[in-house]
């Protein structure tokens, strides 16, 4: 298995190449850089292009900062919307963001900045893009890693119970409510919790900004404690309900699979009781495919799901990071955090695969090809 771990994280190297190499220079073909952006606001046309990112402690932006990341600036140095500017001054905003160098300086420039993971100092904020990225983990992680493991720990038992009881009241009660929680999409969920819940309309049982409260560092242990799930009930309530009702299904649909199979008849006909059956036979084969695909959620999770409930709940997190880098052609921030999410995503998928060899030691790969 050594040789078979060796092999995927040799491949991830080329693959995390590749989709830098892509995101690169299809930013390149994006209209409204960040130097065309400094250029509209200095002629009085740009609508918040600097200040559409606000700075670290809510200030004003910071100043444009060097990197080797792509902007969309003419290999000849000419900007679209520079006319009617001094040229010297089109070229001094080129050399501040770090754009008077050729496109593919630029790109070795950012890859071996990349190498020693030196990811840059942001455009509009005076923050290290690493500094940015660790400081909104938290959040981001925080969500991912709750839901994926309250899904799963509500979904695998329902669907066994499920599976269990197939065409019985239960099944069909249960299938509707899943259908419903699979209809409606997490941040309308998520808006009708703060409606009733957040001091909307009706109640106000629970914050709906930040992770934690104000003051939460001179708080003792247990109540850090019940102040941050304090915090995460709304946001993970509002995630948890649309991302149940597909594992639950997948659940049920493994176990009837493996019920139906010749090994489960014998054993039963060999007299072993029902629950040692299911349990000690049955629940490890159907739950391959499942367990299995534990990192693969997360990161689909923290991904897809995250970005409008950190939105909604004023939960500063990497997806919001990332969404509003873009919306500010704010570069070193979106290339950071993309480098982050794949480089992310490539290790949950290669323990993805070693989950199988855990959860069933019969699966050889020493002798896969990757």
């Amino acid at each position: 298995m050594i040789a078979y771990i060796a092999r995927r994280v040799l491949l991830m190297v080329p693959t995390l190449f590749g989709i830098m190499v892509l995101n690169f220079f299809i930013v390149q073909a994006a209209p409204g850089g960040p130097v065309e952006q400094m250029i509209a606001q200095i002629k009085g046309t740009a609508i918040g292009a600097a200040e559409r990112i606000p700075g670290s402690g809510g200030g004003e932006s910071a100043g444009p900062r060097e990197s080797g990341t792509a902007s969309n600036v003419g290999e000849g140095g000419k900007t679209r919307g520079a006319r009617g500017l001094d040229p010297e001054l089109v070229k001094e905003i080129q050399r501040l963001y770090g754009f008077d160098k050729p496109i593919h300086l630029r790109f070795a420039q950012m890859i071996g900045q990349y190498v020693t993971f030196d990811f840059g100092d942001s455009f509009f904020r005076d923050r290290r893009v690493v500094d940015l990225v660790l400081e909104k983990m938290p959040v981001s992680i925080s969500l991912g890693l709750w839901t994926t493991l309250l899904t799963y720990l509500i979904s695998i038992p329902l669907g066994v119970a499920k599976a269990v009881r197939d065409g019985t009241p239960f099944d069909i009660w249960t299938s509707a409510a899943v259908i419903i929680g699979y209809a409606i999409p997490g941040f309308m969920f998520a808006i009708v919790l703060i409606v009733v819940f957040a001091g909307g309309s009706y109640l106000s049982w629970f914050p709906l900004r930040g992770l934690v409260s104000d003051g939460w560092s001179d708080l003792a242990w247990p109540a850090r404690i019940a102040d941050y799930f304090w915090h995460l009930a709304l946001p993970l309530t509002a995630m948890i309900v649309g991302g149940f009702a597909s594992l639950t299904m997948l659940t049920k649909n493994s176990f009837l699979d493996e019920i139906n199979k010749q090994y489960v008849v014998t054993a039963r006909a060999k007299g072993l009781p029902r629950q040692r059956v299911l349990y000690g036979h049955v629940f490890r084969n159907a739950m391959l495919l499942v367990v299995a695909g534990f990192p693969a959620a997360f990161v689909g999770i923290l991904f897809t799901s995250s970005l409008l409930i950190e939105t909604i709940f004023s939960l500063d997190g990497l997806g919001l990071l990332g969404f509003e880098a873009a919306l500010g052609r704010d570069y070193p921030i979106m290339f950071g955090t993309l480098f982050f999410f794949t480089m992310l995503g490539l290790i949950m998928g290669l323990i993805g695969d070693l989950m199988y060899m855990i959860i069933d030691p019969r699966i050889d790969f020493e002798s896969r090809e990757v």
